[in-house]
């Protein structure tokens, strides 16, 4: 006869207050319909159609955008499995710059796939399986799809003087620039793309794999139209010079990111004045010591301060008569930028610089744009008149774009769209090839994966199917933001029947989001441009949202911990003191 051992019931394994979810409907389930929300949240406001989003933060600030990365950062999404998307997302915008709708989108229709799957009877480890290998065959056929590339970025040398070469490389940018900043700002993509790749173009080094995004500056100004913005080389300040100096040409600079000003004792102290000349005496001290340092300042050669915090009005008055310009600047990152154009040290100390430590800059000038003055610190390029070789001007090219618009909302989604168009340069230097746009390539990529599937043998060939009809999303959407949602559907259907045919440039057809015929269009050659995209930022795209997805089947269990803190104290309407 067996001894029975007797079963602990009970066990505490976690501390008291966590949350299990585990099994398919629990976890797996109710993840995918979590990211499925997001995905749905942000789907809308896909392609040069897509809707704009209100959204107010914790801080109550206001956001009025299309630009999906814009919107899950302010969203604060705090469901884990919808986390797992938002780092995906955020690791395209670190990495790329754009496409971080695709990869949200990506990923929620890869998951909404797999949950057919699921109940079907099919286990996430298969449906993993085959995703993998669906995702393999898409990136592989992908580097087939490359139409075109950009040609080489480096400008031709200003000793040339020939602005043929210059303006087929900004045409040529430009074209490849109108895509991704049209599906933030449709119908401004013309001037926005002309001033993102005059300004690239500006600050584009000798070898373009040094090309560095922080270069392109932006400064937005209200009132005036967009057709009013234009670029500015060197470094603009939306104020002017504190003092009455308010330019300077080849002069010294120095940077302080203390407060100019008389010094503070740190304790306090009565003193006692019996009569006029002691009063009259009384600062004459500090004075004659500040004097002596700005004096030590003009005697070193420095004509301009870039200040980092406050400047008193008797360090002005000294400033003023010394004949030297005063520029506060109080953001600390401008201040490195600064920097880094006229080659100065930061000073944590009021006195004369070494000349180590002082910088230099061609033109220091305030300059008037639509109603306001703002300051501009440039350094001259080779080529323009009164360049000075042993100048900083090769080292420290910096542009920026001045935006004109009439509200703040409207200044601040150009900017994000400049930043897109900014960073797709940048990914372009590192990959110059094309693919067509429009929903052309991921078309073409789920008729090729959808018939990869076909050939296969055992359970993954269901997975590897859907991967190809989740790549459909694409154009699908484009063409549901575009002209609704049954006339999306017949789009897609014509457009798989031109991929199906044998006629020569197939892949190219994408969806004519202005749908002036049919709602088809052939992207390479489209009516008004091109619609081209980066090969390598939609390769990324489909790579992180593969793993993005993988990541949530993967998961079978949830266990949350207890929140830390107290209890949430519940907010009470009308007057919580009983008294009143």
């Amino acid at each position: 006869m067996s001894l029975k051992v007797p079963k602990a019931n009970n066990i505490q394994l976690f501390k008291e207050g966590f949350k299990h979810l585990q099994g398919l409907d629990e976890a797996v389930l109710r993840n995918i319909q979590a990211v499925n929300e997001l995905s749905d949240l942000v789907r809308t406001s896909f392609g040069p159609n897509g809707r704009n989003k209100l959204i107010i933060n914790h801080l109550g600030r206001l956001f009025v955008t299309s630009d999906a990365a814009t919107i899950i950062r302010e969203v604060e999404v705090v469901h884990p499995a919808a986390k797992l998307l938002v780092m995906a997302s955020q690791a395209q915008e670190a990495e790329m710059g754009d496409a971080t709708n695709l990869v949200i989108m990506l990923a929620g229709e890869l998951l909404k796939k797999s949950e057919q799957l699921l109940v079907m009877g099919l286990v996430p480890s298969e449906i993993i399986k085959g995703y993998e290998m669906a995702c393999a065959k898409a990136l592989e056929d992908l580097e087939m799809l490359s139409t075109s590339s950009l040609p080489s970025l480096v400008p031709p040398p200003p000793s040339s003087k020939s602005s043929t070469g210059t303006s087929t490389i900004i045409n040529a940018l430009s074209s490849a620039l109108k895509p991704p900043i049209a599906s933030k700002q449709y119908s401004f993509e013309e001037s926005l793309s002309a001033l993102v790749a005059e300004a690239a173009l500006a600050v584009m080094p000798p070898n373009p794999k040094n090309f560095n995004v922080d270069n392109v500056r932006v400064v937005k100004i209200m009132g005036g139209s967009l057709a009013q913005s234009r670029v500015v080389r060197g470094m603009v300040f939306g104020r002017e010079p504190e003092g009455q100096v308010k330019k300077a040409t080849r002069a010294k600079v120095a940077v302080f990111t203390c407060a100019l000003d008389v010094a503070q004792t740190e304790t306090k102290g009565t003193v006692l004045l019996k009569n006029a000349e002691e009063m009259l005496n009384f600062t004459r001290g500090e004075e004659i010591q500040l004097e002596k340092i700005f004096k030590e300042i003009a005697d070193a050669g420095v004509q301009v301060i870039i200040a980092g915090s406050a400047v008193g009005d008797l360090a002005l008055h000294y400033l003023n008569r010394f004949n030297i310009a005063v520029l506060k600047v109080l953001s600390k990152f401008d201040l490195r930028r600064v920097c880094r154009v006229v080659g100065a040290t930061p000073l944590a100390r009021v006195g004369a610089p070494t000349p180590e430590e002082a910088g230099y800059v061609d033109i220091f000038e305030s300059i008037e744009i639509g109603g306001d003055r703002v300051t501009v610190v440039r350094q001259l390029m080779e080529g323009d008149e009164g360049f000075n070789p042993g100048g900083a001007g090769e080292k420290s090219r910096m542009a920026t774009i001045v935006l004109r618009g009439a509200t703040a909302n409207h200044l601040d989604d150009l900017e994000r769209a400049i930043d897109d168009g900014v960073n797709v340069i940048k990914s372009l230097i590192k990959d110059p090839r094309l693919v067509p746009g429009a929903g052309a390539t991921e078309l073409e990529l789920a008729r090729r994966v959808v018939d990869y599937g076909a050939g296969l043998k055992g359970l993954s060939q269901h997975s590897v199917k859907r991967f190809g009809e989740a790549l459909e999303v694409v154009p699908r959407q484009l063409a549901e933001n575009a002209m609704g949602g049954a006339k999306g559907n017949e789009v897609v259907s014509k457009l798989w029947g031109l991929h199906e045919s044998k006629e020569k440039g197939r892949e190219g057809w994408g969806v004519d989001v202005e749908a002036e015929s049919d709602g088809t269009l052939h992207a390479p050659s489209a009516p008004l441009y091109p619609i081209l995209d980066s090969l390598i930022a939609k390769s990324w795209a489909i790579k992180l949202a593969t793993e993005a997805a993988v990541s949530v089947l993967s998961v079978d269990s949830i266990i949350m911990s207890k929140p830390a803190g107290g209890p949430k104290i519940p907010q009470q309407s009308g007057n919580w003191d009983e008294d009143d």
